[in-house]
């Protein structure tokens, strides 16, 4: 199941129907549906849905126990607890997050859950350190300007120590809110860290961009804790396994260029935060499956593999290196059209094939697009081109255009009966013209420097809506009303109906949804 660009790449294709769709293939014409499963089937053990005022409870029960819970944990006296957050799962057992002080002064490092089953006992504790805490809380050094006193126990043997948080702005404009700790008796700095982000990297396609990373020994690794531990594994080449964890010294990773492992990688983790906070800031959804956890990327899959796919059994993205192993296929849109697979399967569960089959494809362009203007980078303006930064097929073009997608010589514009036989990869045109003309509506226009000129079926204008509410009103059609075998015609009573949810029957929004479908032929 994949998406297929051009017909001059009819060598390329996936060799197994896991995979939810690559950016390019050729020769595939049928694809499995993704079993999703039923709500009884979800385990008992997975986070359950807390109101606020139910976790607000939850909380405030926490809070009224901790001085038992400490005593219950075998904590010293000089301990006390924090109540941070609470989870709670299917099957009613509790795992409450907690912060540490030790007289009175806060703990770095002392933080702890603790797990109680469904009846309340306590089924095991998890801390940062099991590091003792016994130190002197006294001392006559003064502590820097704007610092606080806390105990140090997050590395080597707890002490007094002094943190100092100091908070700027990039030259880029990203904030930044540095943390520095000093040994309370040496002035000796202990540890320092940036809570906003911590790593950078220069990327193929986007420019210098800011990456989510982890501090591991005396180095990095390549895992966004901020984005659910998001990874990114190298294959060097080879075409199975998960691959090896991109490590760094220094933190600085790739130099812009393929011949820079690190590159496609930075491409890699740079789409997936993106699209990771797309999803999040835009839909409130965390991560693909909306539990919070992080898919992983592999970059450098086989040689010369012109493609890059989402695969369901990994529930990850596979990146090739290109034509020449010089043009990883890892731009920002290819990441978030992959990841959107995922999101995909694990909602409508569209078909791989025949109508709901391009739906699903055309899902995946609808949200890359919709990315791409979200993170709004100067070094990958948005626009309503699919692919345009590889440059896949050698000339400049892009993969794909939303406002008509027969000029890449493959894709349709219009719905028509039969249309369900033509591959899902070309068929998807229907949709990604829909909401092009939704987004932006009919005529020649310039947007961000690119000219566009979009055509209707009945010759007919459409006025946009802009592309804020057009994909509010897709997100909620995927996740609330299509289903696995939604075809064209049901697709468009999914989106009139989230519509007239969104912003009424007699709005104006409304009124734009049946217009775009119009002027592709569907009613």
């Amino acid at each position: 199941m994949t998406p297929h660009i051009s017909r001059r790449r009819t060598g390329l294709a996936l060799s197994t129907a896991v995979a939810a769709g690559a950016l390019l293939a050729a020769g595939l014409s049928s694809g499995g549906a993704v079993a999703q499963p039923a709500a009884d089937q979800v385990p008992a053990a997975a986070p359950a849905a807390l109101s606020a005022n139910a976790k607000a409870s939850l909380l405030q029960e926490a809070d009224s126990a901790k001085a038992a819970t400490a005593r219950a944990i075998g904590l010293g006296a000089q301990e006390k607890l924090v109540v941070r957050d609470v989870v709670k799962d299917r099957d009613g057992s509790l795992h409450t997050r907690y912060e540490r002080t030790y007289q009175g002064l806060p703990v770095l490092g002392g933080d702890l859950v603790v797990h109680t089953d469904k009846s309340g006992a306590t089924d095991g504790v998890t801390k940062a350190v099991e590091a003792e805490i016994d130190v002197e809380t006294i001392t006559s050094a003064a502590a820097p300007k704007g610092a606080r006193k806390v105990v140090w126990a997050a590395k080597g043997a707890p002490k007094l120590a002094f943190e100092k948080v100091t908070e700027s702005t990039k030259k880029d404009g990203t904030p930044q809110e540095l943390h520095t700790v000093t040994d309370a008796a040496t002035g000796k700095q202990l540890f320092q860290w940036d809570a906003v982000h911590s790593g950078t990297g220069e990327s193929q396609y986007s420019g210098t961009v800011e990456l989510g990373t982890t501090a591991s020994g005396s180095g990095y690794e390549l895992t966004d804790g901020e984005r659910g531990g998001h990874k990114t594994y190298d294959l060097e080449n080879g075409s199975s396994g998960t691959g090896t964890l991109f490590t760094d010294d220094d933190d600085k990773w790739g130099d812009g260029t393929p011949n820079d492992p690190a590159t496609a990688a930075v491409d890699a983790a740079y789409g997936a935060g993106a699209t990771w906070d797309y999803y999040e800031q835009v839909h409130g959804r965390s991560g693909i499956k909306g539990d919070g956890v992080g898919a992983y990327s592999r970059v450098h899959y086989g040689n010369n593999y012109v493609n890059a796919f989402w695969t369901d059994s990994c529930f990850c993205m596979t990146y090739g290196d290109g034509a020449g192993n010089a043009a990883p296929l890892t731009s920002l849109d290819v990441a978030a059209h992959e990841m959107t697979h995922g999101v995909t399967s694990v909602t409508a569960g569209l078909v791989y094939s025949g109508e709901s089959g391009g739906l699903n494809e055309a899902t995946s362009d609808i949200f890359a697009t919709a990315v791409e203007f979200h993170a709004d980078s100067e070094d990958d303006v948005p626009d309503y081109l699919i692919g345009e930064k590889i440059d896949i097929n050698g000339d400049g073009t892009p993969l794909r255009y939303m406002d008509q997608p027969s000029k890449d010589g493959s894709s349709e514009d219009y719905w028509y009966d039969g249309i369900g036989n033509v591959d899902v990869h070309y068929s998807s045109g229907v949709a990604n013209h829909f909401f092009y003309l939704l987004s932006e509506g009919s005529g020649a226009k310039e947007i961000n420097g690119v000219s566009y000129d979009s055509p209707t079926s009945d010759g007919e204008p459409v006025t946009g809506i802009g592309i804020e509410k057009a994909e509010q009103i897709w997100f909620k059609a995927l996740t609330q009303y299509m289903t696995s075998t939604t075809d064209y015609a049901a697709a468009r009573e999914a989106t009139l109906e989230a519509a007239s949810e969104l912003y009424g029957a007699d709005s104006a929004e409304y009124q734009g949804v049946d217009r775009a479908w119009a002027a592709v032929n569907v009613s």
